[in-house]
């Protein structure tokens, strides 16, 4: 990591003012209330108490929100880490969560200081969205288990068996069973009515808290007998510190496979969702190996107190920059807001039903599957991105996480086949910060992202830029769609960008995004 990026946040610091300060303190509101059902919920998809989810979002906050690449960018317990913590907590015990918690932490820390930041970003769309549908799958499909105040299965696939028989099992006398079901489903048509109908003024209330509130009254005037979150009186008492046995647990290959695993998808879907996030602003660019530095720090310190996992989450983030935040302060405070919440208000969160969680996260699942993206993969990209996000799906439900991504991995490698021979990519830039060029010559695949963007980050925002693509032979989906980002970017900042291209494929995909 170079020095300039090591003294950004003071720079960042500094950048906090009277100006931005209301409209960073109104973000952070937003994204608190965004936050708070989300990291209970997904503390319990993960098998773990919900106070723990709430740990990770305040260090997520306050910690990894300090020292953060993405400013705006906020991190917490997500849910493409749920099915992974589950398997964890299933196989090895809550005690192993810590220690693989701090291995993964520390390999993220040593991959940012090593500045592999952008070569996570070389991993395919196709595989991260794959990965991703997958899990969303396996979420909805053991949280419908939870909605009927039951237990999800040793895994998805005895999960989806055993629904049929869990929801003919239900009867018409108004039972427990039905009682939660019931919670669950006002849960879900309030998110979903909220957010169609919910009136301009309000648009920043996020339907995630409309639903975990028309679920907790619910059950509450009703007095309906469904199982309720647990708490402890103290924030203090859920924090588990690792034992020097718990640590001996890394010794085992096992164990040090899963830490990398964790590393890995943390920071891959950490750094898709930065440049997400880079999309929906035009100010301070993603720092990519601070951002990664500032993650392994926070999965550290959950890994020494015995909470979840972290990484940089969209849906939070989308909400912070929609609702106005200048600052990394934004992010700061929501930690803050979720740490008084804990430690002024656990009587309030023991009155929440865990059918209302489970009804939160049928709708993330279901969202996750996105078969929107599969859709513009197959139309913009051709068969063989799809049958990488179809095949990675499928193996991360019926395997597991890891072969899943593995599977896609090794997919997405068939698309060098055909270029083996001429992989060669040369860069020409040219001119200065009024006027430049850059020529691409030979082919454009993942293995070139990290040098490729390297030079698309160097040229003017705001400058006039020509961008010379005639020479290229091929130009893989990955390569495509961070051209195309970038291309977005340098529109929005007020950048005129000259497309030189031959060939219709190549207009067509980078024509609008220019």
């Amino acid at each position: 990591m170079s020095a300039a990026e090591a003294a950004a946040p003071a720079r960042g610091l500094g950048r906090f003012s009277t100006a931005t300060l209301s409209a960073d303190l109104i973000a952070s509101i937003v994204v608190f209330l965004v936050a708070v059902p989300l990291c209970m919920g997904i503390a319990i998809a993960s098998g773990v108490p919900p106070e723990r989810g709430l740990v990770t979002g305040i260090i997520g906050g306050i910690v990894a929100g300090s020292l953060a690449g993405s400013p705006l960018q906020v991190s917490g317990p997500a849910a493409g880490l749920a099915v992974l913590v589950f398997e964890i907590v299933t196989q090895h015990g809550l005690s192993a969560l810590g220690p693989i918690l701090i291995l993964a932490g520390l390999i993220q820390v040593g991959a940012g200081a090593l500045s592999l930041g952008q070569w996570f970003r070389a991993i395919s769309p196709a595989v991260v969205h794959g990965m991703l549908a997958g899990i969303g799958v396996l979420i909805v499909v053991g949280q419908l288990h939870v909605m009927i105040d039951g237990k999800p299965l040793h895994s998805g696939i005895a999960n989806l068996i055993a629904l049929p028989g869990a929801f003919f099992s239900m009867s018409a006398t108004f039972g427990q069973t039905e009682a939660a079901f019931a919670v669950g489903l006002s849960t879900i048509a309030s998110i979903f009515a909220w957010e169609k109908f919910r009136p301009a003024k309000l648009k920043l209330v996020p339907g995630a808290l409309i639903g975990v509130i028309v679920g907790t009254v619910l059950a509450s005037v009703l007095a309906l007998d469904v199982k309720k979150i647990v708490v402890p009186e103290s924030i203090v008492a859920s924090l588990t510190f690792p034992t020097m046995a718990d640590l001996g647990l890394l010794a085992q290959p096992t164990i040090l496979i899963t830490a990398v695993a964790i590393a890995f998808i943390a920071s891959a879907e950490t750094l898709l969702s930065a440049a997400a996030v880079d999309r929906m602003h035009d100010g301070v660019r993603t720092k990519y190996n601070k951002e990664l530095v500032a993650q392994g720090v926070g999965n550290t310190l959950c890994g020494l107190v015995g909470s979840l996992p972290m990484t940089g989450v969209i849906v939070r983030s989308s909400a912070n920059v929609q609702a106005g935040a200048k600052t990394r302060l934004s992010a700061m405070l929501h930690g803050v807001w979720i740490l008084s919440f804990v430690a002024l208000l656990p009587w309030l969160m023991r009155m929440i039903p865990m059918a209302a969680l489970a009804g939160i996260l049928v709708v993330t699942g279901w969202r996750l599957v996105s078969l929107k993206h599969a859709r513009h993969l197959f139309h913009q990209y051709g068969i063989l991105p799809t049958v990488v996000w179809a095949a990675t799906l499928i193996m991360v439900v019926s395997t597991d996480l890891l072969i899943g991504v593995l599977t896609g991995l090794g997919l997405s490698l068939l698309e060098l086949i055909p270029h083996l021979r001429r992989m060669r990519l040369t860069i020409h830039k040219r001119g200065d910060a009024e006027a430049s060029e850059l020529e691409l010559n030979g082919a454009a695949t993942f293995v070139h992202l990290p040098r490729l963007s390297k030079a698309l980050e160097s040229l003017p925002e705001r400058g006039r830029v020509r961008l010379i693509l005639k020479g290229l032979a091929h130009v893989d989906h990955t390569c495509a769609e961070m051209i195309s980002d970038w291309l977005h970017r340098r529109k929005a900042a007020g950048g005129h960008t000259d497309l030189d291209a031959e060939g219709a494929e190549l207009h067509r995909r980078f024509a609008i995004a220019a």
